[in-house]
């Protein structure tokens, strides 16, 4: 089945590295120190989870509130860009990383533009009833004004924010993030007609075989997440999934490369 977003790197063995927040296992989650490992070791996509800040700038965070990932405290959305620029989001992850800081989307695209694609989860905290000036409207703007249409895949766990993407552009690509209360017991299958989504994501563990015929019978792309360890990579790629998100893209580009050979890739 083809992959829902064009690769900038793409090997022909329709796959996706994907670096979750990053290369987080090694740098703090969803900083630019992170975004530049990932790629640095072979990713095809970074992932990277946005909130809007309390001036409606889009920022790169994956918490509602400050206090896990930096040395501040609250909710995002209660700070101004300018007061989120000036905090620490590194020295949690340790003092080499001090200097790391929040990110907005719009100097991720730039990074990221013409190098390596992106997965943007909008986070449900930010999501509204309103289409209108939303945070899916000022993400996919900003995705357009970089020219990364085909290079990004955005996903929320929120199905309004699905639905509102499409509304906005039928042809961007779309993953529909699992959440068991709002399916309301639909499987994949029926959940990406239903939403017309573009790829079904869902936690490793949701996978079953089950799951994986039918979203081969129905040529759904499927993306997992997190795996970290090399023998549940090895299994949901013998499963069939498109892609696996890992804090680890180094160790997981590893072991498609070394499966991608031994079939003769």
């Amino acid at each position: 089945m083809p992959l829902p977003v064009s690769l900038y790197s793409d090997n022909g063995d329709n796959f996706v590295v994907i670096g979750h927040r990053g290369a987080s296992a090694y740098y703090p989650e969803n900083t630019m120190g992170a975004f530049k490992a990932a790629y640095d070791m072979g990713a095809e996509m970074i992932e990277m989870d946005i909130l809007l800040s309390k001036d409606g700038i889009p920022v790169v965070i994956h918490d509602e509130t400050l206090n896990r990932t930096t040395n501040g405290k609250g909710k995002v959305v209660d700070y101004s860009y300018e007061e989120l620029a000036k905090l620490d989001a590194g020295s949690w992850f340790g003092e080499k990383h001090s200097h790391e800081r929040i990110p907005t989307l719009e100097e991720v695209l730039i990074f990221a533009r013409g190098k390596i694609a992106l997965n943007i989860e909008i986070k449900t905290e930010a999501v509204t009833d309103e289409l209108k000036n939303g945070i899916e409207e000022k993400a996919y703007n900003l995705v357009k004004k970089y020219d990364m249409r085909d290079h990004v895949l955005f996903s929320s766990f929120d199905y309004r924010s699905v639905a509102y993407l499409k509304e906005l552009d039928v042809n961007i690509a779309v993953g529909l993030l699992y959440d068991k209360q709002q399916s309301e017991g639909m499987g994949p299958k029926q959940l990406v007609d239903a939403y017309e989504a573009d790829a079904f994501n869902c936690s490793y563990r949701q996978y079953s075989k089950k799951w994986a015929e039918e979203a081969t019978g129905a040529n759904i792309p499927v993306f997992v997440y997190t795996v970290n360890s090399e023998r549940k990579m090895r299994k949901m790629i013998k499963r069939g999934v498109n892609g696996i998100f890992s804090d680890k893209p180094d160790v997981l580009k590893q072991i498609v490369d070394n499966m991608w050979k031994s079939k003769g890739g």
